[in-house]
């Protein structure tokens, strides 16, 4: 993508909409693996036309190899296990305190990265990472526990955090020869054959929800998935996973606002701090890495 303006816009964008899947989920009365089930499914299924019109995206999928078959495969695959883990997370440890933990995946990303694919970071984008996660540790600091159950919890949130980063390097990967929406029908539809497979095995109702909760299916996959986790599909081609984790702290902002307004939650004192925290760190990462970004990509232009 020739303009960062346009690239860094979506990336917002992309963060605001992911930001109300907590209102969503909490909106929705139903068991946790039903909602990532149905968020997962309706957002293939909003995005199946996409791919029935386009002549080009339909080719890709008949083309397909087997690696990239398996590589979508497998994106779903983590998909999938991410939400499962994160959910049973929640029946052992607060949820300030799985979010928070979950949010950890920068960490994951920015090793990955470097690892993986030859990413280099500041040590300025590093102190900016670590101000960001310390901001999301001080929203939920009052909620962590001390206690076996809750150690369980945190270590499946922890567990959780690492395998969407592993979802987001798959698709780093990917993107640079799939398209959007191929690639993003095969991550939601086997995601979602993946969550109905646990679902019949914890025997959870897939029917007679209230019209409330179906809505909040169809605005998770719509809002969150498709015009949140969708954006971050397409922008993997050109922006890094550890960019692209980075700035999903801000959904922490965001949920926290929209739960001011909509479920009339109040901003403490504490969370005002982290938040301030959050938006210091986030600046900070994503300008020093900028920088580091400009020169590569001047130095590979020699």
């Amino acid at each position: 993508m020739k303009s960062p303006f346009i690239s860094y816009a979506a990336l917002f964008f992309g963060v605001f909409a992911l930001s109300t899947s907590a209102i969503f989920v909490k909106l929705a009365d139903a068991p946790s693996t039903i909602t990532a089930f149905y968020r997962m499914f309706f957002a293939a299924i909003i995005l199946l036309p996409f791919l029935l019109i386009n002549k080009e995206s339909r080719q890709e999928i008949y083309s397909l190899s087997k690696k990239q078959w398996g590589l979508g495969l497998l994106s779903g695959l983590f998909l999938a296990v991410h939400y499962v883990l994160w959910f049973e997370s929640l029946n052992y440890t607060s949820v300030a305190s799985s979010t928070v933990i979950v949010t950890l995946q920068p960490l994951f990303s920015m090793v990955g990265g470097y690892f993986l694919f030859k990413e280099r970071f500041s040590k300025g984008a590093v102190i900016g990472c670590l101000v960001a996660i310390g901001g999301s540790v001080v929203i939920g600091w009052q909620d962590f526990q001390v206690s076996g159950q809750a150690l369980f919890g945190d270590v499946l949130a922890f567990i959780a955090a690492g395998i969407i980063t592993a979802y987001f390097f798959v698709g780093q990967h990917v993107r640079k020869e799939l398209s959007l929406v191929p690639y993003s029908i095969i991550g939601y539809a086997s995601s979602a054959l993946f969550l109905s497979i646990f679902a019949f095995g914890q025997q959870a109702p897939f029917v007679n929800y209230s019209a409330q909760t179906w809505w909040s299916f169809i605005g998770l996959a719509f809002i969150a998935t498709v015009l949140g986790q969708t954006i971050f599909n397409w922008l993997l081609k050109w922006l890094s996973t550890s960019v692209i984790s980075m700035s999903i702290l801000g959904e922490t902002i965001g949920t926290c606002i929209l739960a001011y307004y909509i479920l009339d939650e109040v901003i403490s004192l504490q969370q005002g701090l982290g938040i301030m925290l959050i938006l210091i760190g986030l600046a900070l990462f994503l300008l020093q890495q900028r920088v580091v970004d400009n020169k590569k990509n001047t130095y590979e232009s020699k």
